[in-house]
């Protein structure tokens, strides 16, 4: 599952489906639910936010109007939204699939999400922490060299 995190959408893979996506919307004015699922694809697979955040959009609006291929479109949300770290909106993608369909892929998805949620909550605990202990021991300083002054100077 980790791969299918990381791994970023091959550059052709990307130009044939916004090329596509691109050509629909200049003919038709307005794209199929094929070229944009697949451009939503792509993009949720790039390595840039911005262009994960086009493609969580368009996701969003696939499930809104076209419920026929919701299930496929919530499962690339979740991703989507885990690889913005959006691990609270992920799961609820995921329970949302699983409550359609059990799913070995998305209960996969799923664990790995929360692994990465509870693994970044621990770090930013960490850090946080480690901040407080910085603080404090700046203050213990500055109280210290408050403390010795008023001694030197009584």
């Amino acid at each position: 599952m980790e791969e299918m995190m990381e791994t970023v959408v091959p550059q052709d893979d990307f130009d044939r489906n916004e090329q596509r996506y691109l050509r629909e919307i200049e003919l038709d004015g307005r794209a199929s639910t094929e070229a944009k699922f697949g451009y939503a694809v792509c993009l949720v697979r790039c390595a840039h936010k911005q262009d994960i955040a086009k493609g969580i959009e368009i996701l969003e609006e696939l499930v809104e109007h076209h419920p026929e291929g919701r299930r496929d479109y919530l499962y690339y949300l979740a991703l989507g939204e885990a690889r913005m770290k959006n691990y609270s909106l992920a799961l609820n993608y995921c329970k949302i699939f699983l409550e359609i369909e059990d799913n070995p892929q998305v209960k996969a998805l799923q664990e790995y999400i929360q692994k990465r949620y509870d693994k970044d909550l621990k770090k930013g605990m960490a850090v946080a922490g480690g901040a407080v202990l910085v603080l404090g021991g700046i203050l213990g300083l500055g109280m210290a060299l408050a403390k010795n002054k008023n001694r030197r100077d009584n």
